[in-house]
């Protein structure tokens, strides 16, 4: 089954918590000093946010997360059929998790994830176990996705969640 993913980058995160949380009537299922998530089943949405990256506040992307890989590959041969530009990024860490992920980008630019979480993870990604000393949540990277999120990986930014 399919969980409809929207993550938002937001300027207070203690401010939209206490917002969300009561537009959703439930606390969120995770908490970090930079991000929380819903994981609400009416409607069945994993809804994020973040402080991450230096974009404004407002949308960061949009997704479908599977609970089978089954259906990861569905959705994958789905846009390799519709001749879509598809960034596959495999098995992943970012926002708190280890998935397997791949992404689309809208005609608008707005990035598309479909990911299957695999595991929960300590840190926003991997990567800032070995560079904790940096700044930087990401690396940068080439992929066919334009959106400039701190997320969806872009040619013009880095990456991230």
């Amino acid at each position: 089954m399919k969980r409809f993913h929207v993550h938002l980058h937001v300027d207070d995160l203690n401010k939209n918590i206490d917002f969300y949380s009561k537009l959703f009537g439930a606390e969120p299922s995770r908490v970090e000093s930079d991000y929380a998530k819903w994981m609400l089943d009416d409607p069945r949405v994993n809804f994020a946010i973040s402080t991450r990256g230096n974009q404004a506040a407002g949308l960061d992307h949009l997704g479908f997360q599977v609970d089978e890989t089954t259906e990861l590959a569905e959705l994958k041969q789905r846009a390799q059929a519709a001749d879509m530009a598809l960034l596959d990024e495999g098995d992943t860490t970012c926002c708190y998790a280890r998935s397997e992920k791949h992404w689309v980008t809208d005609p608008q630019g707005v990035a598309w994830e479909h990911f299957h979480t695999l595991d929960n993870i300590p840190v926003f990604n991997e990567p800032e176990r070995v560079a904790a000393q940096s700044a930087a949540c990401c690396t940068p990277h080439t992929a066919p996705v334009q959106a400039q999120s701190c997320c969806p990986p872009s040619s013009s930014s880095k990456s991230c969640c």
